[in-house]
């Protein structure tokens, strides 16, 4: 079997749909903050000068009209939409509120430590990265994390904060990563870097080899330095692929030619529509219920990083080098309706007993979920931009590895090498 290529897509904080979910996630982070006891369903709309907040909220937290509007221009604040000339501004824009309670049909069985919603998550972990996240997510999310900081700190002068990455890895056929194939990085930019072609303004090539020069090549070079094998060549809009010889790595910088118009003002922004940007970058399966703007007890939210933590922890523990989990509830129900559990030929162990072993090592209950994962906190807000996995595993504790020695113990070995 030859080589493959596979590909993986991140979105800025500056995204219009991260726009839209930072809003639902700070004003679900007010809440728990106020009342960790907080029921929470937020979603968020953004367009041209204007943001939408709706949803079913049932808190102690104060939710006046005033205190959502600051958090609402708060936020897009910090993204760094501030120049009401590019359409989209946080002291400009219109702020719409509209929240009611959660349904009592819902609350009726969560109070009782059923599930908040019924549904399928999933999680993913494998040992491409040290992270156990797949390598194109995990490059996709760091050159856009890059690209806010350089944004931010002003090394980056011309950008503004709408962009998007992916990254195409080639696999050997075993499925091992041979090489960066592939790199597209689309950020928004201000007039500075507009350069005339044929009587009409593009985004001058001169500035794409800043972005290059400055953001692609050193991200990839300090995330995974063996993987970049040939030089980085620049990809002009309109030059046809035979032109770049096969050993390079291309590097599409904005392929449409300009990208002057973005953010909520180039494109409506709705909470929960990067749900793959979200998880493992089309890697793994996701069960289809977004994350932003939902408390714990919603089961989309807090089971898929449960079994995040469940994926990671056998694969950390050796037991498999890939692990895909798979759980269900019902809506009012405590206990998950089932566990399912893919390690694609990694492991010693059958799947029936990798279940066993979760069983035994960890609750899955909402409850004890929550509890597990010590969910009812405000940290919400920073799972909203550049990934809710593979990350900082102090504040995003399914990220933790702590299970793997109870998970090593109950398998009867000390340390199952993975085939």
């Amino acid at each position: 079997m030859s080589r493959y290529l596979f590909t993986s897509e991140s979105v800025s904080m500056g995204h219009p749909d991260k726009v839209a979910d930072q809003i639902s996630d700070a004003i679900l982070d007010h809440c728990l903050k106020a009342d960790p006891t907080s029921r929470v369903a937020c979603e968020t709309m953004v367009t041209t000068d204007l943001a939408i907040v709706s949803g079913e909220v049932t808190t102690k937290a104060d939710l006046s009209e005033k205190t959502i509007d600051q958090i609402i221009r708060a936020t897009i604040k910090e993204i760094g939409y501030t120049d009401p000339n590019i359409g989209f501004a946080a002291d400009s824009c219109k702020v719409i509120s509209h929240m009611h309670t959660q349904s009592p049909d819902i609350a009726m069985g969560v109070d009782l430590g059923g599930a908040g919603d019924q549904g399928m998550m999933f999680g993913f972990a494998c040992k491409e990265t040290k992270a156990l996240m797949p390598l194109p997510i995990y490059l996709a999310h760091r050159l856009i994390e890059n690209h806010a900081n350089m944004r931010q700190s002003g090394e980056l002068k011309f950008v503004r904060p709408d962009a998007k990455s992916q990254v195409t890895v080639e696999y050997d056929a075993d499925g091992t990563p041979h090489r960066i194939h592939t790199v597209v990085l689309s950020t928004q930019h201000d007039e500075s870097v507009m350069a005339k072609k044929n009587g009409k303004d593009y985004f001058s090539d001169d500035a794409r080899q800043v972005i290059i020069d400055k953001l692609i090549i050193p991200t990839l070079k300090k995330e995974w330095p063996d993987l970049v094998k040939g030089d980085f060549t620049m990809v002009k809009p309109g030059s046809s692929p035979g032109d770049i010889n096969d050993d390079h790595i291309r590097c599409h910088v904005n392929p449409t030619g300009c990208f002057l118009t973005g953010g909520p003002h180039g494109d409506c922004g709705l909470t929960g529509r990067k749900i793959i940007v979200d998880t493992y970058g089309g890697r793994g399966r996701h069960g289809g219920g977004a994350f932003s703007g939902k408390d714990p007890t919603k089961v989309d939210r807090s089971a898929a990083y449960m079994a995040r933590y469940i994926a990671k922890n056998i694969v950390a523990a050796d037991l498999a080098s890939e692990c895909e989990v798979q759980l269900s509830y019902a809506i009012g129900y405590p206990d998950p309706l089932n566990i399912w559990v893919n390690t694609n030929g990694t492991s010693n162990f059958s799947n029936e007993h990798l279940v066993d072993l979760i069983r035994k090592t960890f609750k899955l209950t909402p409850q004890g979920i929550i509890e597990s994962l010590n969910l009812r906190r405000p940290i919400y807000r920073e799972t909203a931009r550049h990934g809710h996995f593979g990350r900082d595993m102090i504040t995003f504790t399914w990220e933790k590895t702590d299970k793997a020695d109870a998970l090593r113990r109950a398998a009867g070995t000390p340390a199952m090498a993975a085939r």
